[in-house]
């Protein structure tokens, strides 16, 4: 499984975009959006996703680190039209606000 780590990083990474939340918007309606607290690597958090790192994940979640999308992000976002860094890990939308001054 480890040879296919950097694969799955490297897909990952090209697909990662700034989107407008407006796009996600549909999605977080139907519940799929997760926010990767600032502190973890976005590609990293899709990667253990994908490879089923249950482990990491679980403890992520417990540190509230990665969570489902709340109300009041959404709301922020939508009012502010936040852009996000972005990567789809099916059936998920991994978002994660940039760091400040980018």
């Amino acid at each position: 499984m480890a040879s296919q780590e950097p694969d799955t990083r490297a897909i990952l990474n090209a697909e990662t975009a700034k989107i407008g939340w407006q796009e996600l918007e549909r999605h977080f309606a139907r519940g799929a959006v997760i926010t990767v607290d600032r502190s973890l690597d976005l590609i990293e958090v899709g990667a253990r996703i994908i490879n089923d790192d249950k482990p990491t994940v679980e403890q992520w979640l417990q540190e509230d680190q990665i969570r489902r999308t709340t109300s009041d992000e959404a709301r922020r976002w939508s009012d502010t039209g936040t852009e996000l860094w972005c990567v789809v890990v099916a059936p998920w939308v991994l978002v994660q606000e940039p760091a400040q001054g980018c």
